[in-house]
């Protein structure tokens, strides 16, 4: 028998929640992510509870001890029950009726078999009562212990009820997999045209997981095989991502996404402003070989370690180590000794924005040394060749 780690159980409020929904005769159960999560020794952050409570059923039970319940999803069946300023969702046990390949009609159930056959993987098929005990419908377990990632049922099915699981498959991969399906694999490839149905903001969300992981690389080689990676980014390439990871340290998904494909992908992932503004400052350090000094200059600290990162993928020259950080704040120190009011009225519009930029990049080859008059006849000759 598995049972869950004692520290999952020593939750005083969980367990207020549980003998809520427990109190009449039904029937709760942890569900999916934490039971997951706990039986593999990660952190646990949030707790969904399966039950056979219908969703009033769950309102009028939680009331009834006092506790707040807030209908948050519950046409499907999904109820966030407040306790003591912490929310659990709590959902009734669920079939589905009818899917399209991106939505699901669904009707309640009181069968735990049911709703474990309408989840994705087997390793978050798994549930767990009160006393801990983990139930195993669909064979989640063996699963979970050999890092196999496997669809519930047959993989096909499962893809055609929502055509985004084939990149949740990947993503749960990179962050828990060793193993994967052959035939989830083959689901996959046969199954990729379906994520031209899939909004962008969608296949976005799950693209970020995924580069966030700790090494997404071994499940973007074989989203590479099955030519899903390409039907997501077009452009994609594994080559310099290789080197990327190569490297000492730890790099940013946004950079992982750069090392990808250098190509404007805010329409294609839906990236925010502040997202698309740093994805165009990390290519350019990367298509045109920024040195050190000039990403130190002119990128924050939240990205510059990033850059500098992406460019020793393109050039042989190592990150200055250990003096990285000190050689940053020592570029950061040097400001541009010259402004816009020194090339006006020389220079208006984008010739005065081209001027300024020439200014700074002879600022930065120079180590911070050349002298204004030098920066401004540099910055007029810029701007007026390309005006």
């Amino acid at each position: 028998m598995t049972r869950l780690p004692d520290h999952i159980l020593a939750d005083p409020v969980l367990h207020r929640v549980l003998d809520a929904l427990e109190a009449q005769g039904n029937q709760a159960y942890l569900v999916g992510g934490a039971v997951r999560n706990a039986l593999l020794g990660e952190p646990v952050d949030d707790i969904d509870i399966a039950t056979d409570a219908m969703p009033d059923r769950t309102v009028a039970l939680a009331a009834r001890a006092g506790l707040r319940a807030v209908p948050t999803g519950i046409d499907h069946g999904t109820v966030t029950v407040v306790a003591e300023g912490r929310g659990f969702e709590v959902t009734t046990f669920r079939r589905d009726v009818q899917t399209d390949g991106r939505h699901a009609v669904v009707a309640f159930s009181t069968d735990m078999a049911e709703d474990a056959a309408r989840r994705d993987f087997t390793m978050n098929a798994l549930y767990a009562d009160a006393d801990g005990t983990v139930i195993d419908p669909v064979g989640g377990l063996a699963d979970l212990r050999d890092r196999r990632l496997r669809f519930v049922g047959d993989p096909a099915r499962r893809i055609r009820e929502d055509y985004l699981r084939i990149l949740r498959f990947f993503r749960f991969f990179a962050r828990y997999g060793r193993h994967a399906d052959r035939d989830a694999l083959q689901a996959c490839q046969d199954g990729r045209d379906g994520l031209d149905d899939i909004s962008c903001e969608r296949i976005g969300q799950e693209m970020r997981k995924l580069l966030a992981a700790a090494d997404p690389l071994p499940a973007l080689r074989l989203m590479s095989e099955t030519g899903v990676l390409q039907k997501v980014l077009p452009d994609a390439t594994l080559g310099r991502l290789r080197a990327l990871e190569s490297l000492p340290g730890q790099t940013g998904w946004l950079a992982r996404l750069v090392a990808l494909s250098q190509a404007d992908l805010t329409n294609v992932l839906r990236l925010s402003r502040a997202e698309a503004r740093d994805h165009r400052k990390l290519v350019a350090a990367l298509v045109e070989d920024w040195s050190f000094s000039r990403i130190a200059y002119r990128l924050d600290s939240s990205l510059a370690e990033d850059a500098a990162r992406l460019v020793q993928t393109a050039a042989d020259h190592p990150m200055p180590r250990p003096g990285w950080p000190e050689a940053r704040s020592a570029c950061r120190a040097n400001p541009l000794p010259v402004s816009a009011a020194d090339l006006q009225p020389h220079l208006q519009g984008p010739a005065l924005g081209r001027g300024l930029k020439a200014a700074e990049d002879a600022w930065i080859e120079s180590g911070f040394s050349l002298p204004a008059p030098a920066l401004i006849d540099a910055a007029l000759l810029a701007g007026e060749d390309t005006a």
